[in-house]
């Protein structure tokens, strides 16, 4: 059967992508000049694209299972330095939930393919992704369990998400664009994938 076996260098790279996730949630407090317009521009889209196009599809969606995780047992590296299992209850958690996806369907594309188009490509898939799963969630979330605000529709839910998506296209591209000059380098997820072994 397959078996993936992670060396203490794969270990560390995915910590550091937990690490990196949980500075971008909360970016706006290190350089509160990145609300622009009222819009805070945080980077865990971004760190959860690059995680799975640098460590590969199964690290990096384990690296943001263990950053939902983390936060579920209280730890404060979510939005707002929130953490607890309470968490899953806010109308936001879809696009927590997300990220998991988010990395293993990116680093898919490019165990697939790798070209500069397919890690921009695999960049926006990755954040349409987390678009689809974190707003029917919030939907749901305000539907069934959240007290909604008054007239609520689908259609006005996906009208909220007009503000952020200049800048989650924007960062989806440069994650991309950013991984793509790693992988010049030798950083790449076949680093990663390489030690994986038959057994």
């Amino acid at each position: 059967m397959n078996n993936t076996k992670w060396t203490s260098l794969n270990l560390t790279f995915g910590a550091l992508f937990v690490a990196l996730t949980a500075i971008g949630a909360n970016i706006t407090s290190i350089a509160p000049f990145l609300v622009v317009g009222g819009v805070p521009i945080t980077l865990q889209t971004f760190f959860a694209v690059l995680a799975g196009l640098v460590l590969g599809s199964r690290l990096g969606a384990f690296s943001m299972l263990v950053y939902m995780v983390l936060g579920l047992a209280g730890a404060p590296v979510f939005a707002h330095f929130k953490g607890g299992i309470s968490t899953i209850l806010s109308p936001t958690f879809g696009f927590i939930l997300s990220f998991i996806l988010v990395a293993y369907i990116a680093g898919k594309i490019i165990e697939q393919k790798r070209s500069y188009k397919m890690y921009i490509v695999a960049g926006l898939i990755g954040m349409t992704i987390n678009y689809i799963l974190g707003t029917n969630w919030m939907y749901a979330a305000y539907l069934f369990w959240f007290e909604a605000p008054a007239d609520l529709t689908y259609s006005m839910v996906w009208m909220w998400m007009i503000a952020p998506l200049p800048k989650d296209i924007i960062i989806s591209i440069l994650a991309g664009m950013f991984a793509f000059r790693l992988s010049k380098q030798g950083i790449t997820s076949n680093k990663f994938i390489s030690n994986r072994r038959i057994v």
